[in-house]
């Protein structure tokens, strides 16, 4: 008996090893489970990283160039700037609308590069396309800021271009431009335009390293003038950036935030010791949960906890406690859990535009799962465990919900998958194309197909838009901008995401 019994332990034991030991192995086409069973992913992952990069070509403002693949559109915006005698000719149209306002295309950009840098190793293909999407942004912000102290935070009035629905090739409204300065401060975009030169300097150090040093050294002067000139940029700017991307949080998650990059771009230490002076007026320990175009908080917490878990900057070790209460406020049945989620399992923030939430946090659930990794670590939620594959696992949730596993069967990715909207408030693919319809169609003229209910004609391929609401439903009717218009902080973070998950799943 005795013999009998432990080779049953022995047994046991060794079934167990197998087990966890196929559990280490990424998912992929070619992997089975214990049971024999072949595992695939229920979604294309590689197809919707192609198409969420694909979308930035939609909303590119200036001249395009030969390679444009998004070919219903056209050029645009190649006057802008003349208002102040500054070349601001390109960088990107935030949403639907054909203004530039420079405090989201910064973020898009620090976004873009954050999710090359974690995951452009696996990209393979799609490498080259994110990296021209980061350019894109890049080279307008390097225009914006080439005046000292000085940013040019927006090109266009956002009233006036609401009153119009027209195509921004045949943009008429005035191209007003608005600018931040000593006189009148903007330490909120003046830091994340320098977190997005800081972050977009990383990635392209190797392939163009003359290019990456431009970046950096003027991310370093835009944050001397962040720091030096405090305020946020919507108390000079209220008429003309309000209500559409107000600086609700301040500027001081910002100041974080660029701090942030700037350590981990130039490892100088001066960078380390102003987040180590800095971090608690800044808010390092705030609670808030929320990561977007406003507030940088948990992105600088996430950020920094990697210092400290995979470089092991000691001095850093209170960014992990930052994050992990962050992660508890996500886990479902965690005892601080404070995150709604839809009845279909989608994360919930706000009725509009929630889906950027749901992307941005999605990429952080990964980053961050990637740095507990690599240094052997867990988070503690008052007792429950959450290892990193729990993460990987809700991040993975929330793509699907996005991609169709959702109650209305419903890809929330333009062009991706079967069932997808058709009506996105976006005033380029909404109209006829040029191609289309060579003759101008003017402001008020739009307004007939913006209210109609026939299908947008161009179908801007790789748009996520602002999704279903509390309960899950989703009317798709362009007039509703809250759910139905895209924009590219939406996209930014998701590419990280996809690539991830195209690469687990053995797609790349």
């Amino acid at each position: 008996m005795a013999i009998s019994s432990s080779r049953s332990t022995i047994l046991l034991i060794l079934l167990l090893l197998t087990t966890f030991a196929a559990s280490l192995i990424p998912n992929s086409h070619g992997a089975h489970n214990h049971r024999g069973r072949p595992r695939t992913a229920s979604h294309n992952y590689r197809d919707a990283l192609t198409k969420s990069i694909l979308f930035f070509e939609g909303q590119r403002s200036g001249k395009l160039p030969p390679n444009q693949r998004m070919s219903w559109r056209r050029d645009s915006g190649l006057t802008d700037g003349s208002a102040m005698n500054v070349d601001l000719v390109g960088g990107y149209y935030d949403a639907g609308d054909n203004v530039k306002f420079g405090f989201p295309m910064a973020f898009t950009t620090t976004m873009l590069s954050w999710s090359v840098l974690e995951f452009g190793g696996l990209m393979k293909g799609e490498l080259q396309n994110a990296r021209e999407a980061i350019r894109w942004g890049t080279d307008y912000l390097l225009k914006a800021t080439s005046h000292p102290d000085t940013i040019f935070v927006q090109v266009g009035d956002a009233k006036k271009d609401h009153a119009c629905w027209e195509r921004p090739e045949d943009m008429d409204t005035p191209r007003s431009v608005y600018k931040v300065d000593k006189n009148s401060p903007g330490s909120d975009v003046a830091g994340e335009t320098a977190a997005a030169l800081a972050a977009a300097s990383l990635v392209f150090r190797r392939s163009d390293p003359n290019y990456s040093k431009v970046l950096l050294k003027r991310a370093i002067r835009v944050f001397q003038f962040a720091d030096k000139y405090r305020g946020p940029y919507s108390n000079g700017l209220k008429s003309v950036v309000c209500p559409f991307y107000c600086s609700y949080s301040g500027y001081q998650d910002e100041l974080l935030w660029g701090a942030a990059w700037l350590h981990r771009a130039t490892k100088n230490p001066t960078y380390l010791n102003y987040i180590q002076v800095n971090g608690q007026i800044l808010g390092a320990a705030e609670f808030d949960n929320t990561f977007g175009w406003d507030n940088k908080h948990v992105g600088a917490r996430i950020l920094l906890s990697k210092a400290f878990l995979v470089q092991r900057v000691q001095s850093l070790h209170d960014y992990k406690g930052h994050a992990d209460n962050f992660i508890c406020s996500l886990i479902p049945g965690a005892p601080s859990s404070s995150t709604q989620y839809t009845p279909g399992g989608l994360l919930f923030k706000m009725s509009d535009d929630n889906m950027q939430y749901v992307t941005s946090t999605s990429f952080l659930l990964l980053a961050y799962a990637k740095y507990l990794t690599s240094a052997r670590k867990f988070v503690n939620c008052g007792g429950t465990i959450v290892t990193p594959k729990r993460l990987r696992s809700l991040a993975k949730k929330q793509v699907d919900y996005i991609l169709g596993d959702n109650p209305l069967r419903m890809s929330y990715m333009v062009g991706y998958g079967p069932r997808y909207p058709q009506r996105i408030h976006h005033r380029g693919s909404s109209l006829p194309s040029k191609a289309a319809h060579p003759a101008k169609i003017e402001c008020s003229a739009g307004f007939g197909i913006m209210n109609s209910g026939s299908p947008n004609p161009n179908v801007l391929v790789g748009a996520v838009v602002g999704g279903p609401d509390s309960r899950d439903r989703f009317p798709d009717q362009r007039s509703d901008y809250e759910q139905s218009e895209p924009s590219t902080y939406m996209n930014a973070p998701l590419v990280g995401s996809l690539a991830y998950l195209a690469h687990s799943f053995g797609q790349l």
